[in-house]
């Protein structure tokens, strides 16, 4: 149902926080490595058939210029989150994180923080769980551990 895409795999070490919750959450997730700079082909085959094969919603992670979310969106009609990685060659990670967030009025990418992949994992849980209630209710049970474990901190601070 979520394909997570990345540039390279020196990505994966950031992504696999969108693997790992979207697998806690039961979500059937596809995994490759797709360059918007070395593998064009793939990147417009995916790109343009993603929906075709079940996917309803791409991650896709990338550092440095970043470009492989918003080529994504150029080309699928589906929901596309973009993940800015910070890479070796970045400037702290600003470039990447402009270059997925600045898109143009009609290519819309939802962007989420610097190396927030997990964020992106959540983010497309619940664009899934919006008409699927068997994710949406994992969704609820996942955001009521996150209240009861701040209340257990709050307890353990308090004494």
């Amino acid at each position: 149902m979520v394909g997570i895409i990345m540039g390279s795999d020196s990505d994966l070490p950031i992504m696999q926080e969108a693997i790992d919750i979207l697998e806690s959450f039961d979500i059937q997730i596809e995994v490759d490595i797709v360059s918007a700079h070395r593998t064009r082909e793939k990147l417009v085959d995916y790109s343009k058939n993603a929906h075709k094969r079940g996917l309803k919603v791409i991650i896709a992670g990338a550092g440095g210029a970043a470009h492989l979310p918003g080529m994504v969106a150029s080309m699928s009609p589906l929901p596309i989150i973009g993940v800015p990685v910070k890479s070796r060659n970045s400037i702290d990670g600003w470039d990447s994180v402009l270059s997925i967030l600045q898109m143009p009025g009609g290519v819309p990418v939802a962007t989420v923080a610097l190396d927030g992949a997990k964020n992106a994992g959540i983010l497309a849980a619940q664009i899934i769980g919006a008409s699927d209630t068997f994710v949406l209710d994992k969704i609820i049970a996942y955001k009521e551990g996150l209240k009861l474990k701040v209340e257990k901190a709050s307890e353990n601070v308090r004494k």
